[in-house]
């Protein structure tokens, strides 16, 4: 005798806290900062569902669910080796000189 099971887990949206909060770690494209709720499946059939800890980003094209703090860091560029440094930085990491 042998049972099949489809069983599954994911995540929906319940609220869009804000729009176009941020940029997509995948694909770039902006990202909206949502509620969101994981959802348990049982051959398609939603069984049990619970919030989520806290707000997620989730990209409008590719629907890549990551956190809020994973967004892109906006950079700049070294004057003297011309590499991409956080913007944040008054020195760069790469040859020391002053940004």
């Amino acid at each position: 005798m042998m049972f099949f099971f489809i069983v599954g887990l994911n995540q929906r949206v319940t609220q869009v806290l804000k729009s176009r909060a941020g940029k997509c770690t995948r694909c770039g494209s902006s990202a909206d900062l949502v509620q969101y709720e994981k959802v348990l499946r049982f051959y398609f059939v939603p069984i049990m569902r619970w919030p989520g800890k806290e707000p997620l980003m989730k990209c409008r094209d590719c629907s890549n669910f990551f956190p809020h703090s994973f967004s892109p860091v906006a950079t700049t560029a070294c004057q003297s080796c011309a590499s991409n440094v956080d913007a944040a930085f008054k020195f760069c990491p790469f040859c020391g000189s002053s940004i």
